[in-house]
């Protein structure tokens, strides 16, 4: 699409723009062609202006529409990345793709590597759900009306920059990746931000941070819910712009999608069916692994016992899950392995040597091997537990998870989350390290930073095991949720109300004498 809109551009008399990175789109028409571009300037004064209207001569549309059928197929599994930096910084200016080229995972590297060798190290990563060039085009004002613009904000923010850079096709894998090539890059963290939080962190320039803000897309079904969620991810993206502003603290600032949000189209011949087909399996792989795990968890429910580590003849600590799982970040993808078959089971015995417990602290080794291509592999849950004054009794925290795989260590801190009387069991729905994460990294520069751990309906007790069954479960979900908390509040109002108003028509007295108009006046003395 990038190429035919390059060579219609080279077919009409305009002075060749002196900054421009092309995002385009062409629409054709019976006897009159327009052909929208959406540009985004690599330069600090020419980022304002993002479409020009060009009007072609009616042979090119045949050529046009055949391009445009061509170009669709490949076209849908890349996702735009802008770059920017703050005013003032000064990064050396990165010349943009030649029209057409995808970027690939090694040269996006190379760009990002450039920019973060020499600019400043406090990124600001905006990651969208699904984006498109087509999101541009269509919701970015293009067509003449400037003021239906959904991307105000971010047109102001890189007119003010001192550089940018526009790659309109990178491949969705890579771009999947940019957390990881940061984080490896700058040796930090990912810190998942919104502007409220933003608005309380205090940055410093001389040390790295990386900020991920996760912005959401429509569904697709409605046009007018995708343009509302644009200018609402616009709004975003101002309210950063101005708070990184009032800290004058210079930043990176990237935006881009982790997936494309226009689907590929569907063509009748076989080579595109057979292609289809594949990307399709291809990106099925995920869903039916996910679906497979399920439905090996649900068979499996029902049927297997805890694991159970014994010192001597009385055992001392039990663990359960409906599902344990790891994943590792390679290449920019996730890659999961499930380690529940060979953990629980009817005739599994899970290899638990290394394991160990005694009045003060428990440990618990599950031994595994040819886990994510790793010829040896343990998962370690280190526990401990002590008395603390303020409750006048003795808790057990699990202080860390473990992952040790061919002489590396990963540690998660699990203590300011996972606790318990130390004469209970702890039980919990989900217990993970990503999404409402429990577990986290020791350090930002811990290996555990690449794994993602997930375990579900798990119930883990290290002290105080009788009988080999499980204590009292405590929760990790409160009595009192949100949701109680507002019934509670709002049938106390109600009754406050109710009781106000039924002592308000106790308080009503009637009267006892009344006057007759056709006799004599009723005399009420004052002494009454």
């Amino acid at each position: 699409m990038v190429l035919v809109l390059m060579l219609l551009l080279s077919s009409v008399s305009t002075p060749p723009s002196p900054v421009c990175d092309v995002c385009a789109r062409a629409v054709t028409q019976a006897s009159r062609t327009r052909t929208l571009v959406f540009l985004l300037s690599s330069s600090k004064m020419a980022a304002a202006e993002l479409s020009r209207l060009l009007r072609i001569p009616p042979a090119l549309g045949l050529l046009l529409t055949v391009f445009q059928l061509l170009s669709s197929c490949s076209g849908d599994e890349q996702v735009p990345l802008i770059l920017w930096t703050s005013e003032g910084a000064s990064v050396p200016s990165q010349s943009a793709p030649s029209a057409g080229h995808v970027v690939e995972q090694q040269q996006l590297s190379l760009y990002l590597e450039k920019t973060l060798n020499v600019g400043p190290k406090n990124v600001l990563l905006f990651l969208q759900d699904k984006m498109s060039i087509e999101d541009f085009t269509v919701y970015g004002g293009a067509f003449g009306n400037k003021q239906d613009s959904v991307f105000p904000n971010l047109e102001s923010a890189l007119g003010s920059a001192s550089s940018a850079l526009v790659l309109p096709s990178v491949s969705w894998p890579s771009s999947n990746a940019v957390i990881s090539q940061i984080q490896d890059h700058l040796e930090t963290s990912p810190l998942y931000m919104d502007p409220e939080t933003l608005s309380q962190l205090r940055l410093n320039a001389s040390s790295a941070a990386l900020l991920v803000f996760r912005l959401p897309y429509g569904n697709g079904a409605d046009l007018m819910s995708a343009k509302e969620i644009l200018s609402e991810n616009d709004d975003v993206i101002g309210q950063v712009m101005s708070i990184m502003k009032t800290q004058a603290v210079p930043y990176t600032a990237i935006y881009t999608a982790l997936r494309p949000s226009k689907g590929a189209p569907v063509h009748s011949w076989e080579v595109e069916a057979a292609a289809g087909r594949s990307l399709l399996q291809y990106r099925d792989k995920s869903r039916e692994r996910e679906r497979e795990r399920q439905r090996k968890l649900k068979e499996g429910t029902k049927v297997y016992a805890p694991v159970e580590f014994k010192e001597g003849e009385n055992a001392c600590i039990l663990l359960w899950a409906k599902g344990l799982s790891v994943s590792i970040l390679r290449s920019g993808r996730w890659e999961e392995h499930d380690l529940t078959p060979s953990t629980f089971g009817e005739e599994v015995k899970p290899k638990l040597h290394g394991s160990s417990c005694d009045r003060t602290r428990s440990r618990l080794v599950l031994n595994y091997e040819n886990v994510l291509d790793h010829r040896s592999f343990k998962l370690i849950f280190a526990m401990s537990q002590r008395h603390y004054k303020v409750s006048a009794r003795r808790w057990f925290t699990l202080d860390a998870v473990e992952l040790e795989y061919d002489g590396t260590k990963a540690t998660f801190n699990g203590s300011r989350s996972i606790y318990a009387p130390a004469e209970y069991s702890y039980r919990c729905e989900s217990v993970t390290n990503y999404r409402w994460p429990q577990l986290v990294p020791r350090s930002s520069k811990d290996p555990a930073n690449q794994w993602r751990v997930n375990f579900q309906d798990l119930q883990i007790q290290g002290f105080n095991v009788s009988r080999g069954q499980f204590s009292y479960a405590s929760d990790c979900a409160g009595f009192f949720s949100p949701g109680i908390w507002m019934g509670l509040m709002t049938s106390l109002l109600m009754v406050l109300v109710l009781t106000y108003g039924l002592h308000m028509i106790l308080q009503l007295r009637t009267m006892d004498r009344f006057d007759d108009p056709k006799g004599p006046a009723i005399s009420v003395p004052q002494t009454e």
